[in-house]
């Protein structure tokens, strides 16, 4: 409804009254530059919101008036209020509870104001409103909840107003079709994609307004090369690789102090992995090292403590540089990727109380990082080295075998994969040039994505909440948080990780407790530090 037609609705109003010559309430009642009859007062031209009025006014119209904002409780005066019109004023703004009292009020018109912001509890007590009119303003969007409580409305007139199409509209689209009233919506004024389209046509599922972020919690102090997440007794755990500390350090959750605090270590000098295997009541932790030969530490028990169970594998592990776990034919192995000419990555599995090799695997080429990943229903292993592209193998007949190696991927340090609808990916590290993301079509990774990432050791996938990410880290930069869209099926950039910024970050992993998300990255050069994973409404 415009402003004219409101106008000729009071005037009605008023003619209906049956009045011929305008009736004054007792001497002083009737504010300056008002007229008034028995139940309504028009006024014009007033310097402030007039307050004299008689409280049994059932209508009030103000028109180009000098009020600059209605505050809370500006008709507490006049509590019997049926219709209240406001035109050519130049207010901008209401604020919260600025109708308060007004439980009789049916019809209010704001139109053809200046108004660019209103507050989400402005309309509140308005039980018995039937009409409301913000046609003809300067709002471009408006506050979730305005309307809540107003369970009376059969029309809405929103035209007019220069809306933003974006998050902050998302609410009242969802709402339109909840209520039982007529609303009247009118067009974007941008972005410039839907500018001239009626809100009313918009489809709600075209707006993306969940966000998330990252920030910083607590910091771990000491460098680690890894970081590892376990559950145990069902209770989540992290393990921290920590060379310089020369020690496996186990994390746990302090429900008292809600942080995270130390709840045992493992000696281990020079240590680049811990992985930590839990099978049942007992707890296994590989403890991979550059000197002094690489162990297994073992937990029997929940009421005992972790300790040294066996050597691994003492003439083959000499410079082993990471360490994954993977089940083949129903029992828990390791493999571990030597990165040294005499050494060579080896597959370690289960065999009575102890884990002893298997299969040694690509002597000779300084493995630098082994990934496990499920290709067409069968186990793979890719490793990645110093001296040749990425190599693909695939379990045949009770041990890996050589299945191929991957195109366009010199000089990658590390490989992590992920999967999304139905596709499996892969994150490429690569210390010089750009790092990749890779997709399988069935019998190779084909190139998907180039990222610069000039002095990255890690390119790490996780899956948080309803989001796939992938961290990027960086020894000369910020690392950077991407996430993948499933519309473009492109990982795109989130945020920068910082502050505190990271320093040479080599691992990240998340956990989640207590209904909180946390993201852990361990730093070569720094603390280990911790972030919390937060989920943003963009369009409240």
């Amino acid at each position: 409804m415009a402003g004219t037609g409101t106008l000729l609705l009071q005037l009605l109003l008023l003619a209906g009254a049956g009045v011929e010559v305008a009736w004054r309430p007792p001497k002083g009642k009737c504010p300056l530059r008002c007229s008034c009859s028995k139940d309504s007062a028009l006024c014009e031209g007033s310097l402030d919101l007039p307050e004299t009025f008689s409280p049994t006014l059932l209508s009030l119209s103000l028109v180009r008036t000098g009020v600059t904002q209605l505050k809370t409780g500006s008709f507490l005066r006049v509590p019997s209020l049926h219709l209240l019109l406001f035109t050519s004023n130049s207010f901008s703004t209401i604020e919260d509870d600025a109708f308060a009292g007004l439980s009789y009020l049916q019809y209010l018109f704001i139109e053809d104001n200046k108004i660019g912001s209103i507050s989400k509890n402005a309309l509140r007590g308005l039980r018995s409103l039937t009409h409301l009119s913000l046609a003809n303003n300067h709002l471009e969007a408006l506050p979730r909840f305005l309307f809540r409580g107003l369970e009376t409305l059969t029309h809405v007139d929103l035209r007019g107003n220069p809306f933003q199409c974006d998050c902050r509209i998302l609410w009242l689209l969802q709402w339109m079709p909840t209520v039982n009233a007529s609303v009247g919506t009118g067009d974007c004024a941008g972005p410039p994609a839907l500018t001239h389209m009626q809100l009313r046509h918009l489809d709600p599922k075209m707006f993306k307004c969940r966000g998330i972020e990252l920030s910083w919690f607590q910091t771990v102090r000491e460098s680690a090369l890894g970081v590892e997440p376990f559950s145990y007794q069902g209770e989540p755990h992290i393990v921290l690789a920590q060379p310089f500390a020369g020690r496996c350090l186990i994390l746990a959750w302090d429900y008292s102090l809600q942080r995270f605090r130390h709840e045992e270590e493992l000696s281990a000098p020079s240590v680049v992995s811990c992985k930590p295997l839990v099978l049942g009541p007992r707890l296994f932790v590989l403890a991979a090292r550059l000197w002094g030969g690489s162990q297994l530490w073992a937990r029997p028990s929940p009421d005992l403590r972790l300790a040294p169970l066996q050597a691994l594998a003492p003439r083959r592990l000499l410079r082993p540089n990471d360490a994954e776990i993977l089940w083949l034919e129903e029992q828990p192995c390791f493999v571990v990727a030597d990165a040294s000419k005499a050494g060579s990555t080896t597959l370690l599995c289960r065999d009575g109380p102890g884990f002893y090799p298997r299969q040694s695997l690509h002597a000779w080429h300084r493995d630098t990082d082994a990934e496990v990943l499920e290709l067409d229903g069968r186990p793979h292993l890719l490793l990645a080295s110093a001296s040749q592209r990425p190599v693909l193998f695939h379990w045949v007949g009770g041990r890996f075998e050589r299945r191929t190696d991957i195109p366009e991927a010199e000089d990658v340090y590390a490989t992590r994969h992920f999967q999304a609808s139905g596709d499996v990916f892969l994150c490429l590290t690569r210390h010089i040039g750009d790092s990749m993301v890779m997709r399988w079509d069935g019998s190779m990774f084909r190139m998907l994505q180039k990222l610069p990432s000039r002095g990255a050791h890690v390119f790490q996938p996780l899956f948080i909440a309803r989001d796939q990410l992938a961290i990027l880290g960086s020894d000369f930069a910020f690392s950077q948080v991407f996430r993948l869209e499933s519309d473009k099926g492109l990982l795109e950039p989130l945020q920068e990780l910082g502050p505190p910024a990271l320093v040479a970050p080599r691992a990240f992993a998340h956990i989640t407790l207590a209904g909180r998300r946390f993201l852990f990255a361990a730093c070569f050069k720094g603390p280990t530090q911790i972030y919390q994973h937060h989920e943003l409404d963009l369009s409240a």
